[in-house]
């Protein structure tokens, strides 16, 4: 199998893509039992190194095994197992049906894969997020180089492990590095990138793909807020939005970043999570196995900056040798903090009350449409008037997180929280692009195009209008 590839160089970052596109144009990607076969390769890396892979994720992010399995490792084997299912069926070219021009042609839709395509990794979910989309393409019949997170140190070294024993460098290679690394892999031209992170530099990303017009798939983050309506089951809601948020030390892209909740409730629901959040980690989550780590000191730090002016209800304890920073429930946030401005991505719930669900459509309607948006209530009435009023990249009813987890619903945001799909059927079709065909028969004898004068205006008034 292929070597590691640690590039420090332009040149060398080039030598790895030319060795892809050559492996790409040989044409040793596109069949289906190569696909599957490359599907199946990534199956039994990952499974041969589930012991290693919860090792780094404990080392990286202090994740339990627990945590670890179901959030990365137990969510790739669901997206390898759909893809295979149901490849086949994908692959296959559509029928079209012919309009009078086009007969007696046939026509067809093909998948046809992008080509050589580039992945780029965040450090929170740092397999997940990188693995899930590779499943698409490798579906796809594409070859990939993958860039991991150099932040997640651990992390990174067993992907490079894991890739280079189960592939072939010219079909799937991981390229280590830093910014300079990103940079030098953005220079150059790939058929598809993919980058899953923030939106600042998602904004880069974008920026650098459009100067080659090269097709891209955004998936960002941004405030991804939870309304806890009128009429919900309050009780409910606090055990659900905890688990979301606190979930990887809150350090999750769809975590739910504020709460509103209606004045009613508002009172109620601060005392249920702080309830819940001793139920679920104890008198002190320091100590408890479920509860992680933040993934560095710099990252601790602008934490704990944005509970400087704070009181917090629930939490604010850090340690910075440690990092560790406790499950923390701020009441009514000052309107200009921090909090209310920037991505929490942290362990920072901020709840504030409303009393109006107009007040909480025109709040959030000036705001970038987030990754996602949670919604707790039993009114039908007003469940549909949030959908229809609050743009967001996916949506989640009376639970948080739950709906990322579906290979059958496409994942992806919307404006500034990211640009297209993948999960399931969308990973295969976020790395393949419909390519028409017709096909005329080379021994029927005329067609209409065949005339050497127009038809009469008559004919085409009836028949093509």
């Amino acid at each position: 199998m292929g070597v590691v590839s640690q590039p420090t160089s332009a040149s060398e970052c080039e030598a790895v893509l030319a060795r892809q596109r050559e492996h790409f144009w040989s044409g040793r990607t596109r069949s289906l039992p190569a696909r599957q076969e490359a599907l199946g390769r990534l199956r039994a890396g990952i499974r041969a190194r589930e012991e290693a892979i919860l090792a780094a994720l404990s080392a990286d992010l202090g994740k339990s095994p627990e945590e670890a399995y179901a959030t990365e490792i137990a969510f790739l084997y669901q997206e390898l197992r759909f893809a295979e299912r149901h490849l086949r069926k994908w692959v296959r070219s559509q029928r079209v049906r012919r309009d009078l021009l086009q007969f007696p042609g046939r026509g067809r839709i093909h998948r046809e894969p992008f080509g050589c395509c580039l992945l780029l990794g965040p450090w929170n979910y740092p397999f997940q997020l990188l693995l899930a989309p590779l499943v698409g393409a490798l579906a796809g019949g594409n070859t990939a180089i993958l860039k991991p997170s150099e932040v997640a140190p651990a992390s990174e070294a067993v992907l490079a492990e894991l890739i280079a024993d189960s592939f072939e460098e010219g079909q799937v290679a991981v390229v280590r590095g830093g910014v300079d690394t990103s940079e030098a892999l953005l220079a150059l031209p790939f058929d598809k990138i993919f980058f899953t992170g923030s939106t600042r530099v998602g904004h880069l990303v974008a920026a650098t793909a459009a100067q080659r017009l090269i097709p891209c798939t955004l998936e960002l983050g941004g405030k991804s807020p939870t309304i806890v309506g009128k009429s919900a089951d309050v009780s409910l809601a606090a055990r659900r939005i905890v688990w979301g948020k606190f979930l990887n030390a809150g350090q999750t892209c769809v975590a739910p970043d504020f709460v509103l909740v209606h004045h009613n409730h508002y009172d109620a629901l601060l005392r249920k999570l702080d309830l819940e959040i001793r139920a679920r980690f104890g008198e002190d989550p320091r100590l408890h196995p479920q509860y992680g780590r933040i993934i560095h000191r710099g990252h601790h730090d602008r934490l704990t900056a944005l509970l400087q002016g704070e009181s917090p209800l629930r939490g604010g304890e850090a340690d910075a040798e440690d990092l560790y920073l406790a499950p923390t429930v701020i009441a009514e946030p000052t309107p200009d903090s921090p909090l209310m401005e920037e991505e929490i991505f942290g362990p920072i719930l901020p709840v504030l009350p409303f009393e109006r669900t107009e007040e909480v459509i025109s709040r959030l309607r000036d705001q970038p449409a987030p990754l996602a948006l949670y919604l707790f209530s039993r009114d039908a009435q007003e469940l549909s008037l949030l959908r229809k009023s609050l743009p967001s990249g996916g949506i989640c009813v009376n639970g948080t997180l739950l709906h990322l987890l579906s290979p059958r619903l496409p994942f992806g945001g919307v404006g500034a929280s990211g640009m297209g799909n993948y999960h399931g059927k969308a990973s295969f079709e976020a790395f393949t692009r419909p390519r028409s065909e017709l096909r005329m028969p080379a021994r029927w004898p005329w067609h209409l195009t065949d005339r050497r004068r127009p038809l009469p205006l008559a004919f085409l008034r009836r028949w093509l209008r």
